[in-house]
């Protein structure tokens, strides 16, 4: 069978709600770019899973929506807000259009290792930029590029030095992952950083801040030979 965000969703959302370090650290990285009292401020959460981060940011006091095209994410993240209310909202829609979205209608967009998941980059950028107000902050991340590029492997020391083998990083597109037990099983774009940065210069956006936050205890807890590499890449931007 071949996966889907939709077939993963429930597998994914027990593994966030469990625990899992990496979700955790890439969730704080993020909010590490947003002020800590969003109360006054709209907030679109592109991309949003199970809601992990969108239920952050509605506790930050922020007025938050989030997006996802996987119905069955976004049940699992209404179950949750159900069972314990943030006053978060949530919807069905296309991170590449945002066609739920009025224009000039938010303060702020959220994509929390969610834009390298989006086909068609550019046309997701365009989409954040028309419903962004004037001003406004596009702050994401995404998953290394440098180091989660297509057929990247872990060597464990065996007959090398261990550390992160790197494929061809130069072939940006689309690659599923052959760990059973990742997420990206269900597909990911590969694109180099010169890509992200060139379309949010490209689409009018003024880069504030380009973070590459260092693996944190627990996630090299959880998984040694990421110490030492950051697991992500983190861009705030402001729309002009």
């Amino acid at each position: 069978m071949t996966e889907t965000w939709d077939t993963i969703a429930d597998w994914y959302a027990e593994r966030v709600r469990t625990g899992s370090a990496m979700h955790e650290f890439a969730r704080d990285a993020l909010l590490d770019g947003l002020p800590a009292d969003l109360h006054g401020q709209r907030i679109l959460d592109l991309g949003c899973g199970e809601g992990l981060i969108t239920r952050a940011l509605a506790m930050r006091g922020g007025s938050v929506v989030g997006i996802d095209p996987s119905p069955r994410m976004i049940g699992h993240a209404r179950a949750a807000e159900e069972a314990t209310p943030t006053g978060a909202r949530y919807a069905v829609d296309d991170g590449g259009s945002l066609a739920t979205v009025a224009a000039g209608s938010v303060d702020w967009v959220t994509a929390g290792l969610s834009l390298n998941n989006v086909p068609d980059l550019a046309a997701a950028i365009r989409a954040v930029r028309r419903v962004l107000v004037p001003g406004g902050h596009l702050v994401f991340t995404v998953p290394h590029p440098c180091f989660e590029a297509p057929h990247a492997r872990w060597n464990d020391g065996a007959d090398e030095p261990p550390g992160r083998v790197v494929g061809n990083y130069l072939a940006e597109g689309f690659w599923r992952s052959a760990n059973p037990d990742g997420s990206r099983r269900a597909g990911n774009q590969h694109r180099m950083l010169s890509t992200y940065v060139t379309s949010l210069v490209e689409h009018g956006f003024v880069i504030g801040r380009l973070a590459e936050p260092a693996p944190d205890a627990r996630v090299i807890a959880e998984q040694p030979l990421r110490a030492g590499l950051p697991p992500f890449l983190l861009i705030s931007s402001l729309r002009s």
